[in-house]
């Protein structure tokens, strides 16, 4: 199993002085670590149950562009961006322009937005959940258009382009990864298997991943998908340092299932060292799960 770091709070001691220079080292700490995914969220408010609007948040594809720089290896992506919050046009060629600067390693973490208090307290419009989820589908079909040879309009309900040309194209010739985060069974799991190269879930159980993995093979199935070629990954709570043999146990069970990559946030008030852990400890052992 493969480890990915979610560096979702910009909270710790210091952070007016200290916030670049913190993200900075455990970017590099995680590259040169083996991480395998670099995720940031795309906010423009923290979560609440993370403190709130009051605490920083860093937009995230200016982040992901600064990451390119300072990394060599790792993926880097959003977990994830929200589809209210970009012109999927836009989208598409600021991820593409991560992937150029990375040399390859962007993914497009994508989802149908949640954080409704972000987008009122900024005056951006939020449609109901079902206008989401269509706009949602939209913009897959906008950026995988943008990311092939056909550079002419596309007409949608909700989005319409003239032209959809994307130069310079991402470095693979198929486009930018594709990641869906989610684990809606109606609606999210279908897309991952029409549209997507991977899953994220939330690693609630096992049971309860096993039963969302299995709606996904049935999406796969009704859609002729092959479900083996998504990549399939989940977010996961805890701190791996503080039981380590309980949470690789733990970990078997999830790749058991077929779960290839667990993300973690870094606990306490210092990622680099929590990073730096991680890797020295957790990582070469979680990759023989």
């Amino acid at each position: 199993m493969q480890l990915g770091v979610h560096y979702a709070s910009f909270s710790h001691p210091q952070w007016s002085d200290r916030l670049e220079e913190r993200l900075t080292e455990t970017a590099r700490v995680a590259d040169q670590g083996g991480v395998s995914l670099l995720t940031v969220m795309d906010h423009w408010f923290q979560m609440e149950d993370l403190g709130g609007p009051s605490e920083p948040m860093l937009e995230g594809y200016t982040t992901l562009g600064y990451l390119a720089a300072v990394t060599e290896r790792v993926r880097l992506s959003l977990l994830v961006t929200g589809v209210t919050y970009r012109h999927p046009g836009l989208l598409a060629k600021t991820v593409t322009t991560v992937d150029r600067l990375s040399r390859g390693r962007a993914v497009l973490g994508i989802g149908a937005a949640w954080y409704d208090r972000e987008h009122a307290g900024l005056g951006v419009p939020f449609p109901s959940t079902a206008e989401r989820f269509e706009r949602l589908e939209e913009t897959l079909q906008v950026c995988r258009q943008m990311w092939s040879d056909d550079d002419g309009p596309y007409d949608g309900s909700h989005y319409r382009l003239a032209e959809t040309y994307c130069v310079p194209p991402p470095v693979r010739p198929s486009g930018v990864p594709v990641l869906i985060g989610g684990s809606g069974e109606r609606k999210t799991l279908r897309l991952v298997a029409q549209y997507a190269d991977a899953c994220n879930l939330f690693g609630e159980s096992p049971e309860v991943v096993g039963h969302k993995l299995d709606v996904l093979r049935r999406h796969c199935d009704d859609l002729g998908r092959d479900y083996d070629t998504i990549e399939k990954t989940m977010i996961a709570m805890g701190d791996p340092l503080a039981d380590t043999d309980a949470f690789l146990t733990s970990m078997a069970e999830y790749a058991a299932l077929g779960i290839e990559l667990v993300t973690l946030v870094p606990g306490g008030d210092d990622p680099v060292a929590w990073t730096t852990e991680a890797c020295e400890r957790v990582l070469p052992r979680l990759a023989d799960v």
